[in-house]
C-alpha cells in the first residue's frame, strides 16, 4: 500500500509524457493520440530482404523489393519497425541527437515486434558500433542502447564491443548510395580478440535507421569474414523510398 501510495504521489508530481511532444499520457514511455497518428509502424506487405514496405503488393509470401532482387544485400533477412518519417523521424533524431535515451525501451518492444520471424535462439544481437571519437562526443551510442534494450525484450544475448569502427569516417548525410559504400568500405572490423564469439553463430545486427543499407553492408561482411553464421538486421526505422 505504502508503494502504490509513493506511485500515485510521483505521478502526480512527474506525470508520464508524449515520448514525442511532452503532453500528458496515461502510461510511462507512451505516445499521446496525435503523435501515435503521425507514427507509420511497418506492416503489410514488406521486402524480405531490407525491411521496406511495399505498398500496392498484396501477398503474403516473403518477397522481396525491386533493388534486392537486382542487388541482393550481404545479410540474409531484415526487418524494420517505423517508418522514417513524421513521429518515426522525430524518434530516432531525438534518441540519436538529442540524448533522449529513455526512447530505447519502447522502441526495443516495437522491434521485437518487427523481427518475430527473423529471431533464432542461437543468435547473438550486435549493434553497429561508433568510432571511438564521435563516442566521446556523443557519450552513448544508441544503436548499443537499442541492442542492449532489445537483449532484455527478447532474452537474448548481446555485445556492445564486439564489433568497432577502425576507421573514422564523414557523415553519410547527403551522400548517395555509392558514395556511402565507398566511404564505409573496411571501416568496420570484429574485434580480433574476439571472433571465437560469433564463428558460426547467427547474428542480429542493430541499427537506428537504415537509409541505403551502406553501414548495415558494411558491418555484415565483417561478421561474414569472421566466421559468423547468417546474418540478420534489424532497424528502429526505414527510410522509404520516397522520403
Amino acid at each position: 500500500m505504502a508503494w502504490s501510495g509513493l506511485q500515485t504521489a510521483l505521478s502526480m508530481i512527474y506525470p508520464a509524457r508524449c515520448l514525442t511532444c511532452g503532453k500528458t499520457v496515461d502510461t510511462d514511455f507512451g505516445l499521446c493520440g496525435s503523435c501515435w497518428r503521425d507514427t507509420s509502424f511497418v506492416g503489410g506487405t514488406i521486402c524480405d530482404g531490407c525491411g521496406i514496405q511495399l505498398l500496392g503488393v498484396e501477398n503474403n509470401e516473403l518477397v522481396r523489393c525491386d533493388a534486392c532482387m537486382a542487388e541482393p544485400p550481404p545479410w540474409k533477412q531484415g526487418r524494420s519497425a517505423l517508418i522514417y518519417r513524421d513521429t518515426g523521424r522525430k524518434l530516432v533524431l531525438a534518441l540519436k541527437h538529442g540524448d533522449r535515451q529513455e526512447i530505447a525501451k519502447p522502441a526495443a518492444l516495437w522491434m521485437a515486434n518487427a523481427a518475430r520471424g527473423i529471431m533464432r535462439d542461437d543468435m547473438i544481437i550486435l549493434p553497429i558500433p561508433l568510432h571511438w571519437l564521435r563516442l566521446l562526443k556523443r557519450r552513448y551510442n544508441q544503436s548499443a542502447l537499442l541492442a542492449k534494450a532489445l537483449s532484455g525484450q527478447s532474452g537474448l544475448p548481446w555485445n556492445p564491443d564486439l564489433l568497432l569502427r577502425s576507421q573514422q569516417t564523414q557523415s553519410l548525410g547527403g551522400l548517395g548510395r555509392a558514395a556511402r559504400y565507398q566511404t564505409l568500405e573496411n571501416a568496420i572490423t570484429v574485434s580480433p580478440g574476439k571472433r571465437h564469439r560469433i564463428v558460426g553463430r547467427p547474428v542480429l545486427l542493430i541499427d537506428d535507421v537504415m537509409t541505403t543499407g551502406a553501414t548495415l553492408g558494411a558491418a555484415t561482411r565483417a561478421c561474414l569474414d569472421a566466421g559468423s553464421g547468417p546474418v540478420r538486421v534489424l532497424t528502429l526505422a526505414r527510410a522509404a523510398k520516397d522520403t
